[in-house]
């Protein structure tokens, strides 16, 4: 395992007078095994923040969201979540098979609370663990590297108010993304999206769905 800290973070240490300090919290709480106050943390969590690095270098911020324990932990140095249905670019997904760093952000508003984890991510398209994620396009598994709780203070409290209707359930019809009914992408869109504009009543400008985006109806 490569040292958490580099040059560049030494020397802002060495800035600040906190050389010290920073090894002290490293040994304390950075491991490279999931404890059990972790998996609990994990696997209650319905979104999480991934990073990862696309071909030009920079990174890729995303949201994943879904219900509680679809970022699974399969043993002490491994989880797995699904990748749904998104906007056809698949710019994470893209990146992991590039480059297979990735950051993940675990974080509760309402506690607070916050997990960071960094690992190796790799995709099999023959994954069997698709299987047990109902509507997922593929499964994302991550060896992990480093993980460690994150101090918590500065993270502003929120209350969750309920679940995203667009998670896809197990024997259940997934609600159809209003964004597939923009009367400019209907000539591109794949063959098993190309009635969902008749579906929700019609093509529409994407002014109106950035309306609709705004009033929180998309």
């Amino acid at each position: 395992m490569q040292d958490l800290y580099g040059q560049q973070h030494r020397a802002l240490q060495k800035r600040f007078e906190t050389e010290r300090l920073a090894d002290a919290v490293k040994g304390n709480i950075v491991g490279s095994e999931i404890q059990e106050h972790h998996r609990a943390f994990i696997e209650s969590r319905d979104f999480f923040y991934l990073s990862s690095i696309d071909h030009r270098g920079f990174p890729t911020c995303s949201y994943k969201g879904g219900h509680k324990g679809f970022l699974r932990v399969l043993d002490s140095s491994h989880i797995a979540f699904p990748s749904y249905d998104g906007n056809g670019m698949f710019l994470s997904m893209g990146n992991i098979t590039t480059n297979p760093k990735v950051g993940i952000l675990c974080i509760d508003y309402e506690v607070p609370n916050r997990i960071r984890i960094h690992g190796e991510a790799s995709i099999d398209f023959e994954d069997p663990l698709i299987e047990s994620f109902p509507g997922a396009d593929l499964v994302v598994r991550v060896r992990i590297e480093d993980i460690f709780n994150n101090c918590p203070r500065y993270i502003h409290r929120y209350k969750r108010v309920a679940d995203s209707e667009y998670v896809p359930q197990a024997n259940c019809e997934h609600k159809l993304a209003v964004w597939k009914r923009i009367d400019n992408l209907q000539d591109v869109l794949p063959a098993r999206d190309k009635k969902i504009a008749e579906t929700l009543g019609g093509t529409i400008t994407s002014e109106e769905y950035v309306e609709l985006v705004i009033k929180g109806e998309a």
